[in-house]
Parts: structure tokens; C-alpha cells; sequence
């Protein structure tokens, strides 16, 4: 069955509605050792997070060793990006982060971020998440009532995120 829908049937304010954003913190991932399975939708990676730290205007903290990442590279060279670990903010407070997006870039230029012996620009390639967060009842649970937006940055040490709440 098909409804049809008169055509002057439109939003009312939705489309003078443009996002906001606003930076909440920056994270520092220390990786750790790289596992590589290949099959057939491509390559999967499982990466551990041996630790790494929170630091911004809304959140402090570290985050814990024993979490990891499972990137999976397709055919087409698009990495979609699957991570999960736990923080722990400066006063003591546990909070999961489930972080999911993709990376991808030109032809070349992936391959010299993956090799990690060299600085490579990251507005040369594109790193974007859309993580989701686990916070308690408390000064943090706003975290679990925003959308956020993670833009990244791939060094040899650690991969950097800086996060934006979405207002």
C-alpha cells in the first residue's frame, strides 16, 4: 500500500535549523599490537588500546588499557572504524565509549598513515566517528544525551581525537 503525501505537507522550522557544535575533549590512544585477519569483505584489523589519556573543556581523564579496535579495510579502500574502550575521568567516574565512523583517502595515502614511519597530514585523508558513550547518572551523563562528532589524527605514537557534542 502506498500513502500519498500532499506535496505542501513540509516542515515548519526544521529547514532554518543548522547544527551547532561545540569541542568537549581531545583523546590520545596508545595502540598496541596489530593482529590481521584477511577474508572476504577485505581486511580486519584487531588492535589493542594499551591506555592514553582525556583532556578538554567538559571531560579530564585516562583512558584504560584493554581496549581495542576492529577497523575493517574494504575492497574499495574505505576503513570503517569499530573501537571500543573505557575511561576514567579525573574524579574517579567509568565511562564506555563505543566508537564507529570510517577513513579513507586517496590512492597512496592510507597506506603511508597505516605504515606509521611518517607524519602524514590528516586533511589529506578523511578520519570522521560517530561515537556513543555509556555514562552513570551524574555530572557526565550528558555524554549518553548528545550526538557527538570525532574528527582524527593518526601519528606513530597514538591516534588523536578531538570530539564535538552536537547542540
Amino acid at each position: 500500500m502506498t500513502t500519498e503525501l500532499p506535496p505542501d505537507l513540509q516542515p515548519i522550522k526544521l529547514q532554518h535549523m543548522e547544527p551547532c557544535f561545540e569541542y568537549a575533549f581531545q583523546t590520545r590512544v596508545l595502540t598496541g599490537y596489530v593482529h590481521s585477519i584477511e577474508y572476504g569483505l577485505g581486511r580486519r584489523l584487531m588492535v589493542s588500546c594499551e591506555g592514553g589519556d582525556i583532556d578538554g573543556p567538559k571531560l579530564k581523564g585516562r583512558i584504560l588499557p584493554g581496549g581495542n579496535e576492529w577497523p575493517t579495510y574494504r575492497p574499495d579502500g574505505v576503513g570503517m572504524v569499530d573501537a571500543r574502550y573505557t575511561f576514567e575521568t579525573h574524579d574517579g567516574v567509568f565511562i564506555n565509549i563505543r566508537n564507529i565512523g570510517y577513513r579513507w583517502g586517496p590512492p597512496g595515502v592510507i597506506e603511508r598513515v597505516n605504515a606509521l614511519e611518517e607524519f602524514v597530514d590528516p586533511e589529506t585523508y578523511y578520519m570522521r566517528t560517530t561515537p556513543i558513550f555509556e555514562a552513570p547518572p551524574g555530572p557526565y551523563e550528558w555524554l549518553a544525551r548528545h550526538c557527538f562528532v570525532g574528527l582524527g589524527e593518526r601519528q606513530k605514537e597514538c591516534l588523536f581525537m578531538r570530539y564535538y557534542m552536537v547542540l
